[in-house]
Order: structure tokens, then sequence, then C-alpha cells
């Protein structure tokens, strides 16, 4: 064996024998997070809330263990719709990466992906036509700069905005930017504007 494939079969391995720290109770209900998420049911995914479930369930793992474990699911959910396998189809690529799988948690893919697959795969082929971020939450505040380098006597007011956006791979980012209260002026008309055309639709 190849050591590359050495070293991924050994990642696998150790990410499944971290799943079986898990219940098929606490298995399922992550593995239906991120199947609600690639189902377009949420705007992102939210680790840390799957992580407090962890803890919440007393399964101690590292930060980085329940990453992988997020994102190994999150990965195999995604190649499996892209590639439109079966539940079967499934467990069979899952048992050929690892025999370390546990028998409940192979019935919980089995039974979610059943439930599940078709649905996804509908929405990838969609997101791949569509691949841009969605707005998750805008805050915004009136500032004041008073001084500069060049200038002691600014007193010229600003907006700030601070948007989190849900990126195509389901990570959060924050983007913020500024703009002199002309530019907001402009920012609000176009934005009147944009809400006056889809109030037609």
């Amino acid at each position: 064996m190849p050591a590359a494939a050495a070293e991924e079969s050994h990642g696998v391995n150790r990410v499944v024998d971290n799943i079986c720290r898990l219940s098929p109770e606490l298995f399922a209900e992550s593995c239906q997070q991120i199947l609600n998420y690639l189902q377009g049911q949420t705007r992102g995914l939210d680790s840390a809330e799957i992580s407090d479930r962890f803890q919440r369930a007393g399964v101690l793992l590292d930060h980085e263990a329940q990453q992988n474990i997020i994102r190994f699911l999150l990965l195999t959910f995604r190649s499996a719709g892209k590639n439109s396998l079966s539940g079967d189809d499934l467990v069979s690529r899952l048992e050929e990466g690892s025999n370390k799988w546990p028998k409940a948690s192979l019935q919980v893919v089995h039974k979610l992906w059943s439930e599940h697959g078709a649905l996804i795969h509908a929405q990838q082929e969609t997101q791949d036509m569509l691949s841009i971020g969605q707005l998750v939450d805008m805050q915004w505040k009136l500032g004041l700069a008073v001084t500069s380098d060049t200038c002691r006597s600014l007193n010229s007011p600003f907006v700030s905005l601070l948007l989190k956006i849900a990126e195509p791979s389901g990570q959060i980012s924050q983007k913020s930017f500024e703009m002199t209260i002309p530019q907001f002026q402009n920012f609000h008309k176009k934005v009147k504007e944009m809400a006056a055309v889809m109030e037609t639709v």
C-alpha cells in the first residue's frame, strides 16, 4: 500500500474510531443537521452546536476531532450526492474505507441517506449552477471619525456595515466595510430600488 493511501486510511480510521464513541442517536442527530444543510434547509452548518451536543452527551473529544467528524460527514454526504449513490452504495464505500464502522452507525447512514439522498443530489445540482453565498446577518453602526494622520479635526460621520455570509462550502464568513454618508445614501437608494422591483415579481 503506498504511503499516502496508508496515511489516508489511518486518518479515516481515526475519524471512525471517534464516531464509534457517539451513540446511534447522537450520530443520527449530527448526520441530520449536516443533511439539512446540504438540502438547503439551513443557511450554514453550525459546528459549534454539534460540538455542544457532543459535550452534553458526555462525549469528550478535542476540537480537532469534532471538526474532523463534521468535515468527514459533510464530504461523504456531498460526494454521495454528486455521484447519485444509493444508500447501499454509500454504506459499501464507507465499509471499503474502514473496517471499523459499527453496524448501528452504518444503519443510521443507510436510513438517512435513503430518505434524503435524492433531495441532496437535486440541491447540489442547483448549487453548482449558482455557486454564490447567502446573506445570513447584517449589522450596522454609525460612527464619527474625529482625527486622522493627515487631519486633526475631521468630524466626519460614517456608516460601518458587517455582513455575515454563508459560503457555498458551508462556512460562515464576515465582510465589513465603511461608507461615508453620501455613499450610504446612494446604497440606501439602490436597496430601495431593488425592493421596489422585487415587489413587482
